[in-house]
């Protein structure tokens, strides 16, 4: 065999082990849980991207739910502190902070320096919720403490995943780590479509069996956190709040009446409509919303 023959053969070789290594999957980045206390599950191809800025508000600035915020504290200050503590469901009223809050809360926890090591967020999305039990084996054993947590948890009409979160949260044979514990937020206190729920009632053979087994997915979280419509008194005082904190100047009066316009042209009031109005106030202004 010549040089010429042999040099032809190592170059399509070298042409054959690229191809094979472009098809082969790109390897899984390792997860360093000291590098952040923020995290994002990427199911696919299975780790932890890490959040260096978190998208959140300070707790004092989320206002007309002092009930709810106080019981959210207590639960994971306790949690934190490896002390016996809930899955919770946060539902009610769009636009209340109940995913805000979330996050409010892990924060000032990981401020109160009382622990020894900080607590983990990690958010899965909705799509993934079926590898939660991959997520929990990964979490297990790690020296943190761990919130997960589902933003609009739901579940539509032909959507069987919700099974694996019922056996992921309490029902599996190894049950919930006890480092790791689940928060979400729903619109829907069940969170199954109520047509959904009915369906199986008017089709079942035994229909309160069906029932049953749709509505107790909710009863695996051990608290269920109410977000109610906001009055009218709530929802000026978290545009004070807003104000004073990014200290935009504008005349009490001035600011009611535009505040009261903008809640009527949305045609609600709540923290979300709040905040719109105030980004859109500092733009008029000529101001920057600073964190």
């Amino acid at each position: 065999m010549t040089d010429s023959t042999i040099e032809a053969l190592n170059k399509k070789l070298d042409r054959l082990i690229e191809a094979v290594a472009r098809l082969a999957p790109p390897p899984v980045p390792e997860t360093d849980l000291g590098g952040a206390d923020c995290f994002v599950w990427q199911a696919d191809p299975g780790y932890l991207e890490p959040v260096l800025k978190v998208n959140r508000v300070d707790i004092g600035l989320i206002r007309g739910v002092d009930r709810v915020r106080d019981i959210l504290v207590d639960n994971t200050e306790r949690f934190a502190a490896g002390y016996a503590a809930n899955n919770v469901l946060l539902w009610g009223a769009r636009g209340m902070g109940k995913s805000s809050l979330v996050k409010a809360v892990h924060a000032a926890v990981n401020a109160s320096a009382k622990l020894d090591l900080p607590l983990k967020l990690i958010e899965i999305h909705r799509e993934d919720i079926d590898t939660l039990p991959k997520l929990m084996n990964l979490l297990k054993a790690a020296p943190y403490r761990f919130i997960l947590f589902c933003d609009d948890l739901s579940f539509d009409h032909d959507d069987t995943s919700y099974k694996s979160l019922k056996a992921a949260l309490e029902g599996g044979v190894e049950g919930r780590p006890e480092n790791v514990i689940f928060y979400a937020t729903s619109n829907r206190r069940h969170l199954l479509p109520r047509d959904m729920i009915d369906n199986e009632r008017s089709t079942a053979i035994n229909p309160s069996e069906a029932v049953e087994e749709k509505v107790s997915l909710s009863d695996r979280f051990g608290l269920w956190l109410g977000f109610h419509k906001c009055s009218q008194d709530e929802y000026l005082d978290m545009i004070d709040g807003y104000i004073s904190h990014h200290g935009l100047a504008i005349d009490p009066e001035t600011l009611r009446a535009e505040a009261l316009e903008w809640a009527t042209t949305r045609g609600s009031r709540s923290g979300r409509v709040a905040w719109q109005f105030t980004q859109d106030l500092a733009g008029r202004l000529g101001k920057s919303l600073q964190d």
